[in-house]
């Protein structure tokens, strides 16, 4: 299953059913399954795609036909994402993602897949973390198949590129930032630390490019042994996670979905809220008597 672009938002009235209670309720009966978009981590600096804070965004996300195949968009890509990094590697964990991790030690989660690549649960605590779309802190040169960390890389185009600074005007959740395009000319590639030539790539699923299928399989196989499937930030607009939604649904387990705006999987959701995980997870810990600790 390839991870296609995501598609022009949908007019919709969101139908809301059941409220915080319902929600630790359902949670409660433990075996749930997390899945988590990139409104989880917009209180913690970081854009979405669709919500209100993905407004000031002017390009699309990179695709994985054009970073492989076009060097010039490569370039671009990785003078912005030079800019960007510090702001998603400075991201700290809120109150939602502390509150995953306090479900997962209290039990009560069968597991936690998230299709955002910030880290951010791991840092909150969360284990076992299935990276969906991969990791921003990996990168992977595509010539010679090595993995130096990020941090290193950013070293490198630090040292390549001094004074290369130029203010974003946004950044996208991707670490993509928005920047004139009279900077980029100036920016100087890194090579790969191993074999000296590359590509380098983060070690991200663009769009366009295939999820590896071990990690949807072990997707589904949490799926499989879920108790019932709670959606926390995504619209899931992509089949990359709505796929997983279709997988409970044939299983008969009840689909939680908190998220603002409508998602692809209010059909089908037995509770459904609009309001901000920053205040319906703390809401649930509150209810079940857990503790909100990193």
């Amino acid at each position: 299953m390839r991870y296609t672009a995501p598609q022009e938002a949908w007019e919709s009235e969101v139908d809301v059913r059941g409220d915080v209670n319902a929600l630790a309720t359902l949670i409660a009966e433990g075996g749930a399954l997390v899945l988590t978009g990139a409104g989880i981590s917009t209180d913690s600096g970081i854009p979405d795609y669709r919500g209100p804070t993905s407004a000031a965004r002017r390009h699309a996300p990179m695709t994985y036909d054009a970073f492989v195949g076009d060097p010039v968009a490569r370039h671009r890509y990785w003078a912005r994402s030079h800019v960007g990094w510090p702001q998603i590697a400075g991201a700290r964990p809120n109150a939602g993602h502390r509150a995953v991790a306090s479900l997962q030690r209290a039990g009560l989660l069968r597991g936690v897949i998230t299709q955002n690549v910030d880290g951010l649960h791991q840092a909150a605590g969360a284990r076992d973390v299935v990276e969906l779309h991969g990791a921003l802190d990996r990168v992977v040169c595509l010539g010679c198949r090595a993995t130096p960390g990020r941090t290193e890389i950013q070293q490198r185009l630090t040292a390549l590129n001094p004074g290369f600074g130029a203010p974003a005007s946004a950044i996208n959740p991707d670490g993509d930032a928005e920047l004139p395009d009279a900077e980029l000319d100036r920016f100087t590639m890194a090579a790969c630390p191993s074999c000296g030539d590359g590509p380098l790539k983060p070690d991200v699923v663009f769009f366009g490019e295939s999820v590896p299928r071990p990690r949807v399989d072990h997707c589904f196989g949490l799926v499989e042994g879920a108790r019932s499937l709670v959606v926390l930030g995504s619209s899931l607009t992509v089949m990359s996670g709505l796929r997983f939604v279709h997988a409970a649904t044939r299983r008969g387990l009840p689909v939680a979905v908190v998220t603002a705006g409508p998602s692809r999987a209010d059909a089908v959701a037995t509770v459904r809220l609009v309001d901000g995980l920053g205040d319906v997870l703390p809401g649930v810990l509150d209810t079940l008597g857990l503790p909100d600790r990193a």
